[in-house]
């Protein structure tokens, strides 16, 4: 049909461009915009990927726990999943771009968490904020993404200043991760680590010093253990020694170096740890000498360690106790170990080696024998009467027969004698035999009938002699009694005694005035007594005997 057929006109068709924009389309393309630009600034700014293993993922959460270095925020946790064997977690951590250094092989993971330990109380700020994962970001170049996480915070940090020793000991004792290590009673260290030797035959532990207190450590320094209180009750006497309240409890290390002006050691330098400051700065005698003594008797109270004394020098220490049957004696006998130090000695030493000719090496095994061959013996003797240590005294006894133990290859034999409590318990043994033989029965029934007669005597003279001896005493009272009145004053006794003294003492003055007559006139016992009127006024009894005496 067309237009002049039906007078309709015929439509014309427009076509709308396809595509035609509009305003509603630039919403979603800023916000496109914008998310692309977040997505490579994101891509940008993010770091590595990690993946950290725990025993536990106590504390963590996914998307909210977070890792930090020196308390800066430089990573989040993206997801927490368990490993394939179920003993450990991982922990998938995404890092800053800007602490990409931290996924290094030497870098360590812990979770930081309130604990308290030897070295204080840490992490208490987490009781509010959470826990969050710490990192010490290591010094390595080589990258690393895997990683086993600590339990416990490293003791070091790679960015402490100072340096690490190793420590050689038979055991921990009362050691542990943390304890302090002093410096003249200051704490300049710790303990950072320890682990079994190989062998299992000892522990190496290994400490840190800080600095500028690692320069005082030097190849001669000696360490010791100077864990808790070190109370030694031995035959030196009562020894207290410690460091600190902290090492009482926690334990430690101390350790001196001789000012002879070395240079400080190099870092992980090898040293012993030794039991006590004694034997820590104890001389380092060279030369040895191993003895083997045998002794019967007990040795309770003798301990390996226990000194060998020379004349009040301790020579060298026993080194081991060992038990053996004597077939010959059918006894049991101690077989004791130990070591001297020759050189102990000083120029005693040196001048009975400069007798010798033998070399060096055997110079002092030549030394004591000479002295073994001049009556040197060993002998036990108690060190502390109140604990009953005994100690091992070297001393020149001749006296006693002396006990041999069986030659060994690289010991001296020294001849031994019985202890000075051992020959007391000997001499108490003689004197209760001697006692027992004493016949207590017989003296007793004798002593019995001694008594019984004693008893008749007493009461023969209680029945007998006592009224007799009443009687007599009686008698001797009266006696006493008249004599007294003789003697009185007024008494014929008196009155005789007064008269004769009278006459006595003119008797005296009549024959010291003859006396005084002669010596003026000696002549008058030949002629006759003159007319002297002194001699016949001082001579009273001779003119009494002139008028007695008739012409």
């Amino acid at each position: 049909m067309t237009d002049d057929d039906d007078g309709v006109p015929e439509p014309v068709v427009h076509r709308p461009p396809r595509w035609r924009f509009s305003l509603v389309w630039l919403v979603p393309l800023v916000a496109a915009l914008v998310g692309l630009g977040l997505l490579v600034r994101t891509w940008m700014l993010a770091g590595p990927t990690i993946t950290i293993e725990f025993k536990t993922a106590e504390g963590l959460e996914e998307g909210k726990t977070q890792l930090r270095f020196k308390e800066v925020v430089i990573g989040k946790v993206r997801s927490i999943e368990l490993a394939e064997d179920f003993t450990r977690v991982k922990v998938t951590v995404d890092l800053n771009k800007d602490a990409s250094r931290a996924a290094v092989a030497d870098s360590r993971f812990w979770i930081v968490r309130p604990r308290a330990d030897l070295g204080g109380v840490s992490g208490l700020n987490t009781l509010l904020s959470g826990a969050y994962i710490g990192v010490d970001i290591g010094k390595s170049a080589e990258s690393q993404r895997a990683f086993q996480g600590l339990e416990v915070p490293p003791a070091v940090t790679n960015d402490s200043q100072g340096r690490g020793f190793r420590l050689a000991a038979a055991d921990l004792g009362s050691l542990n991760l943390g304890s302090p290590v002093y410096y003249r009673r200051i704490p300049v260290g710790r303990v950072v680590g320890y682990e079994l030797d190989p062998d299992g035959r000892g522990v190496s532990l290994q400490v840190f010093v800080d600095a500028p207190y690692d320069r005082f450590v030097t190849p001669s320094s000696r360490f010791w253990n100077a864990s808790g209180v070190d109370v030694n009750v031995g035959p030196q006497g009562f020894k207290l020694n410690t460091q600190s309240l902290v090492s009482v409890i926690a334990g430690g290390v101390a350790f001196q170096a001789p000012d002879n002006g070395e240079p400080p050691a190099a870092e992980g330098l090898r040293f012993r740890l030794y039991n006590d400051m004694a034997a820590a700065m104890a001389p380092q005698d060279k030369v040895l000498l191993a003895l083997r003594l045998r002794f019967y008797q007990s040795v309770r109270g003798l301990a390996v360690g226990a000194p060998v004394d020379f004349h009040g020098l301790q020579l060298g220490e026993v080194t081991r106790i060992d038990f053996e049957y004597d077939a010959a004696r059918q006894r049991f006998a101690a077989d004791v170990g130990a070591v001297i130090y020759p050189e102990r000695l000083g120029n005693a030493y040196l001048a009975l080696r400069s007798k010798l000719r033998q070399a060096d090496g055997e110079a002092p095994r030549r030394v004591f024998e000479r002295l073994i061959a001049q009556s040197l013996r060993a002998q036990l003797r108690s060190g502390n009467l109140l604990t009953g240590q005994q100690y091992v005294a070297m001393d020149f006894l001749p006296k006693g027969e002396p006990t041999l133990a069986p030659p060994q290859a690289g010991a001296l034999v020294v001849p031994t004698v019985p202890g000075s409590f051992d020959q007391l318990q000997s001499q108490i043994a003689n004197i209760v035999d001697k006692i027992e033989k004493v016949p207590f029965d017989e003296i007793g029934l004798q002593l019995r009938d001694s008594l019984a007669e004693a008893n008749q005597l007493l009461k023969t003279l209680d029945g007998q002699v006592a009224p007799e001896m009443r009687q007599t005493l009686e008698q001797a009272r009266q006696t006493l009694r008249s004599a007294e009145e003789a003697l009185g004053a007024d008494g014929p006794m008196q009155q005789d005694l007064r008269g004769t003294l009278e006459s006595v003492d003119r008797a005296a003055r009549s024959l010291r005035a003859l006396t005084e007559g002669l010596q003026r006139h000696p002549q008058s016992l030949l002629r006759g007594k003159p007319d002297d009127p002194v001699l016949l006024r001082l001579s009273p009894l001779p003119q009494q005997g002139l008028e007695q005496t008739p012409p």
